[in-house]
């Protein structure tokens, strides 16, 4: 087998400025060798610059040259001497995004601990967003995704962040489609509960909701019951429910910086299309399946129109909506919070559990356990200074919500 080239690694190190990065390459162009790597990070205005080239027959002659370059800049440099590029990564590699509010050294240091555990190594950590989270980005090789994701997601869960494990593929740079819900994902709050408010049920419809969600009742049978305590209430009362609604803070930032590009999007409620297809309408989202409210003479009869948009239907209603936009399922992401969500969290590549019950948390791929829906956009690898710079360009500044506890 033919010896591996001889290489040189620069290692500089010093306070970050214009022109650092072209006076270090000067100096390397001056001996003519080949650029084989390069890797470069700025925290707090201190650069690590590091650059693998060739190793000229006359390699001391060049670390002086560098070492002297160095010295001029006010920077620090080492320069090894080897043999080889960088090793290949391992065949599995994941993304591992962990998002904290604050993210504490001690949950790092466990996390990785559970890395190195697992045989695995990282390759690279940038940061996604330092406001109103933090989230943090490993690029991690050597073990496959199904075996980190157990290990690190109960890590998570002692540490008190939200980690998400994603295999590395194709998938997570293409077009994909977000399914979500809509009360208590979306949006705030239960539509139903709002309704039921102009018939003075809420206290008992928001009972029963609360245990329809927990899975301790059959959907459509409890959906049934509560839409029976809406009889009576004026249809007008929905225009009144629709402007009251409030959306999860990051909403419109997340379907506005997705649809930009070009992900589809659709809303799947187990509530009522009067109020949904006014959002999807509203949020420029392109698909909508919920159940329909009977209206007679301008007032809720406490019927439903057809069939029940349950667990199940919300679940169909993922595959139908991606064999419309041609993706595959690996290329779908579903968000939600109930155990009617639960069927297509499952379904999904990607099921994230949003500020949700126990048993949903448990089922899902990953948890977002904070209150601002685009941190969603972390875990596909965009950052918050990519998402201000985009709607910079046409005009928007966005939103930075207050904290919330």
């Amino acid at each position: 087998m033919e010896d591996e080239p001889k290489t040189l690694l620069v290692t500089l190190t010093g306070k970050d400025r214009p022109g650092v990065t072209s006076t270090m390459f000067a100096a390397l162009a001056a001996a003519g060798v080949e650029v084989l790597d390069i890797e470069q990070v700025v925290l707090r205005r201190r650069l690590l610059l590091g650059i693998l080239v060739t190793a000229p027959r006359d390699w001391k002659r060049l670390r002086d040259v560098i070492e002297r370059t160095a010295a001029e800049l006010g920077m620090s440099v080492e320069v090894d001497r080897g043999a080889g590029d960088n090793r290949r990564r391992n065949g599995d590699r994941s993304h591992i995004t962990l998002i904290g509010r604050p993210l504490k050294a001690s949950a790092m240091s466990a996390i990785a601990g559970r890395i190195a555990d697992s045989g695995a190594n990282i390759d690279r950590i940038e940061r996604m967003a330092r406001y109103p989270v933090t989230a943090i980005e490993l690029h991690v090789s050597g073990a496959p995704a199904d075996r980190l994701r157990p290990l690190l997601t109960a890590e998570a869960a002692r540490q008190g962040i939200d980690l998400a494990v994603q295999r590395e593929s194709l998938h997570r740079r293409g077009v994909r489609l977000i399914v979500m819900d809509v009360d208590s994902t979306l949006i705030q709050g239960e539509v139903i509960e709002m309704i039921a408010a102009h018939a003075g049920q809420e206290a008992e419809v928001a009972r029963v909701t609360e245990a329809a969600m927990r899975g301790e009742l059959d959907f459509e049978q409890s959906l049934r019951e509560r839409v029976a305590l809406l009889e009576g209430v004026p249809a007008s009362a929905l225009d009144e429910v629709y402007d009251s609604i409030v959306l999860a803070a990051g909403a419109r930032t997340m379907v506005r910086t997705l649809r930009r590009l070009g992900y589809r999007f659709a809303i799947v409620s187990g509530g009522f299309t009067q109020i949904t297809d006014r959002l999807a309408a509203d949020l420029g989202i392109h698909f909508a399946r919920a159940n329909e409210l009977e209206i007679v003479d301008g007032r809720l009869t406490g019927r439903i129109v057809g069939d029940v948009v349950d667990r199940a239907g919300k679940a169909a209603a993922l595959r139908e909506f991606a064999a419309e936009v041609g993706v595959p399922l690996e290329a779908t992401i579903a968000i939600g919070d109930g155990a009617n969500d639960l069927d297509m969290i499952d379904a999904a590549g990607l099921g994230i559990a949003y500020n949700a019950k126990p048993m949903v948390r448990d089922a899902a791929h990953t948890s977002v356990n904070v209150p601002y829906l685009d941190t969603v956009l972390y875990l596909l690898g965009i950052s918050r200074e990519e998402i201000e710079e985009a709607d910079a360009e046409v005009g928007i500044v966005t939103p930075s919500p207050p904290l919330i506890d």
